[in-house]
């Protein structure tokens, strides 16, 4: 299966991104080739509702419109108060998965994703799940999100002894200033032929120009910007880094991220079409051997893989 080299997050819509406006940015994603749209039954924040997939549905009502998305949505997040209305239990995993069909007006999700790792609930468990979904035809791949390395063997191994695909995708925090994942989850990831889609690319909006004073937004958060003090030299230094290149800082962290070997699509999630526009521009941004150490010596991470980044 071939996807865009990013991936349009829709988080913002509902919440952030009014429907019409979501419906303008999702239209302008196809128009620039990008074929591959994330969301999850719990964006949208009002509990059990799925805001954001009802919007999406709504979209592809439309016409013309599904068979050009690889659609992924997620499954683990609470959308009840009742028991069996969360987590990965094999019930849940059904009735989640069959509601989120309903809003998203499709009969197929084409990446169904583990938001979380469940420790309650056996692989045996999941994998019968996921495999009886794939067996309806109501999803064809499973991927996982905030998994540890460990997490992923555990989830490839078990899948392999039942003759399934497993996993084909990981997504995990990842960005220049968020590098803990290259010491097992991107190994793992890599041996195991995993797709890794990075999710918070620009950190929060932290490496999108953040220096200048913002208003609105997640830059105006008060976690935000308490990262921002904390950051602050480093980020002074990134920002005169990308004003020496002639780029904007936002194209230069996403390039970055273009530019591992394990990666397939950082996640974009823009709130306005501006940001949406913006960021193609980072798919035809090269940055030298050079520059590339230069971000690592401002942003250094773990010191690579295990065990070597921690033991001889």
């Amino acid at each position: 299966m071939k996807v865009s080299r990013l991936c349009l997050g829709t988080m913002n819509f509902g919440p952030q991104t009014s429907e019409a406006d979501s419906f303008t940015i999702m239209d302008r994603a196809l128009e620039l080739g990008i074929n591959f749209f994330d969301t999850a039954n719990v964006y949208g924040w009002k509990l059990g509702e799925g805001w954001t997939e009802q919007i999406i549905g709504r979209w592809f009502a439309q016409g013309g419109r599904r068979e050009k998305v690889v659609l992924a949505t997620k499954v683990f997040g609470r959308m009840g108060d009742w028991p069996n209305q969360s987590r990965l239990s094999a019930l849940h995993i059904k009735r989640a998965c069959e509601a989120s069909l309903r809003r998203l007006q499709t009969d197929c999700i084409d990446l169904y994703q583990m938001h979380h790792v469940d420790r309650d609930s056996p692989w045996d468990e999941i994998w019968q799940a996921m495999e009886q979904l794939v067996r309806e035809g109501k999803i064809l791949y499973v991927g996982s999100s905030n998994f540890a390395g460990w997490h992923l063997a555990q989830a490839q191994e078990t899948a392999q002894s039942r003759h399934f695909l497993g996993l084909v995708s990981e997504q995990s925090l990842y960005n220049l200033t968020e590098r803990m994942v290259e010491l097992e989850v991107l190994p793992a990831c890599e041996a195991y032929g995993i797709g890794v889609i990075p999710w918070s690319p620009l950190a929060r909006g932290l490496l999108a120009g953040a220096l200048e004073p913002a208003t609105s937004g997640r830059r105006a958060s008060e976690d935000v910007k308490a990262d921002l003090a904390k950051l602050r030299p480093q980020l002074e230094a990134y920002e005169r880094l990308c004003k020496d290149l002639g780029e904007q800082p936002a194209d230069v962290a996403l390039s970055w991220l273009l530019h591992q070997e394990t990666v397939t699509s950082p996640i974009i999630g823009p709130r306005t079409m501006a940001q949406l526009n913006g960021a193609i521009h980072a798919l035809g941004l090269t940055l030298g051997r050079d520059t590339l150490a230069q971000l690592d010596k401002i942003f250094p991470g773990p010191g690579g893989p295990a065990p070597e980044a921690y033991a001889w």
